[in-house]
């Protein structure tokens, strides 16, 4: 029995004597939590900054598909798109016309009513479009309604050489303050009221006889012709068909009427 206890210790011994191979390392991996994903994110291209509408990119979307941005309307309406967000001109509500700031902002139409502006009056006509009210009513002239005196047959007479004389001096004035900048008149019209502008300065030099007046008129007849014809193109532009309508000869005789108070009665008698 003692024998084997000793063979068994021996045998212990040289096993623990022996070298012993080093265990086999094992590669731990940590297993890692896939990276939140927003909502409706594509998983293959995480990046969706450059499809995201910003609220920038939203207003300027509804800016231009605003249908009314490029619709001019006539005076009196306002666009508005309708229920298909089409473009449609529709009459523009008196009261939000912007209120008068100054006397001759105001305007008298030719129902003898004083309007607060130009706008308000032609909001209250597209108002009473169909009417026959609204058919006349028109701007008659610049300024609140005032008396106009009855234009006797003989200051009628006169009225056309008062009328050639105011518009060549309009023309003079626009020479004087033309300039390469401004442009108010062309080079053409500018070589005629050039003859004007120099023989008017010539005239005023000192008094001159009545034979070489009436030359001088029958020489430059035609310098005072071209200011008629002037303002008549300037006018005649909607359309230029040689024949002024109402709202055509509104800009020039709207100014004159408080002024001179044959413009009425000649206009209506040209028509």
């Amino acid at each position: 029995m003692r024998a084997w206890i000793i063979l068994y210790l021996c045998l212990a011994g040289k096993a623990l004597a022996a070298p012993q191979e080093p265990a086999a390392e094992v590669e731990v991996i940590e297993e890692t939590e896939p990276e939140a994903l927003p909502v409706g994110a594509n998983p293959v291209q995480i990046s969706t900054g450059d499809f995201e509408e910003t609220e920038d990119d939203t207003k300027k979307e509804i800016e231009t598909e605003n249908p009314c941005e490029n619709i001019h309307c006539k005076r009196g309406k306002v666009c508005e798109p309708d229920e298909n967000n089409e473009p449609m001109c529709v009459c523009q509500n008196p009261a939000t016309c912007p209120p008068s700031t100054v006397e001759f902002e105001k305007v008298c139409g030719t129902d003898n009513s004083t309007y607060d502006s130009a706008c308000q009056l032609f909001a209250t006509k597209c108002a009473l479009e169909g009417t026959k009210k609204g058919h006349k009513l028109h701007l008659d002239y610049i300024g609140p309604c005032k008396f106009i005196q009855v234009c006797q047959d003989s200051e009628l007479t006169e009225f056309p050489l008062r009328m050639r004389d105011w518009l060549k001096n309009v023309l003079v004035t626009l020479y004087e303050r033309d300039n390469e900048e401004n442009n108010l008149l062309t080079e053409k019209q500018k070589m005629k009221v050039q003859k004007m502008y120099e023989n008017e300065k010539r005239l005023q030099d000192g008094e001159h006889s009545v034979d070489l007046l009436a030359h001088d008129f029958e020489k430059n007849y035609n310098m005072f012709v071209f200011p008629v014809h002037w303002q008549f193109g300037q006018l005649d532009q909607h359309p230029a068909d040689k024949y002024l309508s109402h709202s055509e000869l509104a800009p020039l005789r709207a100014p004159l009427v408080p002024m001179e108070h044959c413009t009425t009665p000649f206009s209506q008698k040209g028509a």
